[in-house]
């Protein structure tokens, strides 16, 4: 009793509060070595897991295991890398729940090693320094992803750069070869709307209608395991008039015996939650009879439209055929199509010949030098309607270079004008020039400054849409200003200005003797003449067509029934990009494996029109710098003499000032305690 009082006492006596906090602080990091916890302070949290990281992991089906092989003891920076991955890896399998695991190997056993070579890992060589010489260790850096029967792998991780995009994308990937639909909060609808009382008209392969259907619902919904619901619907005149409007269907038309107007329609529609697709299944009018088009492979049409229903396509549309950027030419826009092959298709279509495939959520129409056929126009025009989104780069002088010559710069007109001023846009037919460009120092004529090619620095990005958060510096080459305050008087679109040029930037007319060159060129002394131009937007919203009615809609009037197809209103929402450059796109600026700015800006374009904006931010939230903001040569002046003389002045000035208050303070307390002191007067 007496020991038990002893330590009681013991315990509350100063003399074991050191002995107390030794046991709490190894008690707490007992508790800490179990659980991964981490603060993130930086403001585009380059530390945390993105939103988009968390959904692709939480929402697994099956058990997902990453294998990582890292060799021990590696040198500055691999290590930082190996610790930067486990965290990563604690963060990805925080966020999943039970489906999400992890295993660091050993590489020192050989029989690790063995199983690192079976997953196709390949050793590296990495520089380090030992006893004061270089040289070279091979090393093993890289990871498996396995899923179901799946496997991915990422080998030659020397960098933490872009490691989560890079992760991200391949479990993403891997997912979606099982299952794209998995994850999804509810099953996607998929409805027929066939009119029955079209079966009098004899329109062929009316019948076959149900079991081509049906049998491509089948197939379907085997491949998305059962994540289809299927739906058949006999419509009558209001529930079609209902489907035109929401969908955009084709409303079918007649003439009953009885005087009446007879009304249907056939179409087969995709949903899921407020957003649908439009499954290609038509009454075509044929030059003798009607027919039902588009049920030949409805099940390859069903399954891509199911893929760009979820924003799960990889297929975008490139339009040829008009003299548009080459994505052949390595001198062109060929590394532009290999900055996107890791996940997306560039697939050419010449929309004289073919439509826009019904995979494809976005088009790109890059840089076209001849006219658009009015139906080509109308068919970009409803893709827009039924929600599609275009990337429009358009050059309004096609800049043409023989040999040694001076280069000619002739006026480009498409016909795509019409379309983007309707819906809100106008192209600028004067080059934009800025004093705040690429600068390059010769040696035989010292500094040049290439006025046409603006630096776009992170004040003149949209720092709030992902596409230009976190970035600067990106250069845009030859661009004409453009002009959306129509779109921004429209209620039903917002328009966002991704680019523009510095407020020292004016624009020039093409002239004869024009030239874009460093020593054609100087800033206007007229301050008046000076301003920012836009450069890039994006309209997102439901657009009004472009056509109060099809082109060729007076063909479809004759005989016993009449159709309509026509969108005059945007039945969901499209987005629209707008550059006023093509050059963005070629080799001038988009060079193999480079990591410049305007890379990241293309990318997160594409990948923003694609649906996938969560990508854009976890690409570039390693890149967010806290940049200088550019100052007058003045100010700069007045900076540099201060940081050098000036900061010691006022350290002077500081040290009198302490030292007269600390005389003064001397001299109240002589005053206070020995007034009669001689040494006062003194």
């Amino acid at each position: 009793m007496k020991k038990n009082n002893r330590f009681i006492s013991w315990i509350k006596s100063s003399s074991s509060d050191v002995w107390l906090f030794i046991i709490a602080l190894v008690l707490l990091n007992l508790v800490a070595s179990r659980c991964f916890f981490r603060a993130d302070l930086t403001e585009p949290k380059s530390y945390s897991l993105s939103s988009a990281s968390r959904e692709v992991v939480r929402n697994l089906e099956e058990p997902m295991s990453v294998k990582v092989f890292f060799s021990k003891n590696l040198p500055a920076p691999y290590s930082n890398v190996e610790q930067y991955l486990k965290d990563l890896l604690a963060e990805y399998k925080n966020a999943s729940g039970k489906n999400f695991d992890y295993e660091f190997f050993d590489m020192n056993k050989q029989e690790n090693q063995r199983i690192a070579r079976g997953y196709g890992m390949q050793m590296v060589q990495v520089r380090e320094v030992k006893n004061n010489e270089v040289g070279l260790k091979n090393a093993y850096m890289g990871i498996a992803i396995v899923y179901a029967d799946q496997i991915e792998k990422l080998d030659g991780i020397s960098s933490s750069d872009g490691l989560e995009y890079k992760i991200t994308g391949l479990i993403g990937k891997i997912i979606a070869s099982t299952n794209i639909l998995s994850g999804l909060s509810e099953n996607v609808r998929l409805v027929l709307y066939k009119s029955e009382a079209l079966a009098k008209f004899n329109i062929g392969n009316f019948d076959a209608i149900d079991s081509a259907v049906s049998n491509a619902f089948s197939a379907a919904n085997k491949k998305f395991r059962g994540r289809i619901e299927y739906q058949k619907i006999n419509p009558d005149a209001a529930t079609t008039d209902e489907a035109a409007e929401r969908y955009g269907l084709q409303a079918v038309t007649w003439n009953n015996p009885d005087g009446t107007t007879g009304k249907g329609t056939v179409g087969l529609v995709l949903e899921y939650g407020d957003k649908f697709r439009i499954v290609p299944l038509r009454l075509t009018n044929a030059i003798f009879s009607y027919v039902i088009s588009g049920l030949e492979n409805l099940d390859e049409s069903i399954s891509q439209s199911v893929e760009s229903l979820v924003s799960k396509t990889s297929v975008v549309a490139y339009i040829t055929g008009h003299g548009e950027r080459n994505i052949e030419d390595e001198n062109d826009a060929m590394y532009f199509r290999r900055m996107l092959s890791d996940t997306y298709s560039l697939e050419s279509v010449n929309l004289i010949e073919d439509d826009i495939p019904v995979a494809a959520e976005t088009v790109i129409i890059n840089g076209p030098k001849s006219a658009f056929d009015e139906k080509e126009l109308y068919k970009i025009d409803q893709f827009i309607m039924r929600g599609g989104n275009v990337m429009f780069f358009i050059d309004s002088y096609d800049e043409q270079i023989s040999g040694y010559q001076q280069p000619s710069y002739v006026p480009v007109r498409t016909g795509l004008e019409k379309l983007l001023s309707k819906y809100g846009v106008e192209v600028g037919s004067e080059y934009v020039l800025d004093e705040k460009c690429f600068v390059r120092m010769d040696q035989q004529y010292g500094k040049m400054n290439f006025y046409h090619v603006p630096r776009i620095q992170k004040n003149c990005l949209d720092q709030k849409n992902p596409i230009g958060r976190n970035l600067g510096d990106v250069f845009f080459l030859e661009s004409f200003a453009l002009d959306s305050s129509n779109a921004k008087e429209n209620k039903s679109v917002d328009v966002t200005v991704l680019a523009k040029s510095s407020s020292r930037s004016w624009t020039v007319p093409v002239t004869e003797g024009f030239m874009l060159s460093p020593f054609a060129f100087a800033v206007p002394s007229d301050d008046a003449k000076l301003g920012s131009r836009d450069l890039c937007v994006l309209l997102e919203g439901n657009f009004d067509s472009a056509y109060a009615s099809a082109p060729s809609e007076e063909e479809n009037r004759e005989g016993a029934l009449s159709s309509v197809s026509h969108i005059l209103n945007g039945k969901q929402k499209s987005k629209i990009f707008v550059a006023g450059t093509s050059f963005i796109t070629t080799a001038q600026l988009i060079q193999p494996d480079a990591r410049e700015p305007i890379v990241y800006f293309m990318r997160n374009a594409v990948d923003y029109m694609c649906g996938k904006e969560d990508l854009c931010l976890m690409r570039t939230k390693d890149l967010s710098t806290n940049m200088l903001k550019e100052t007058k040569n003045g100010l700069a002046v007045a900076m540099k003499y201060f940081n050098q003389f000036g900061l010691a002045v006022l350290v002077a000035i500081a040290g009198l000032i302490v030292l007269a208050v600390r005389k003064n303070h001397r001299e109240r307390i002589r005053r206070t305690y020995n007034p009669n002191d001689p040494r006062m007067g003194e």
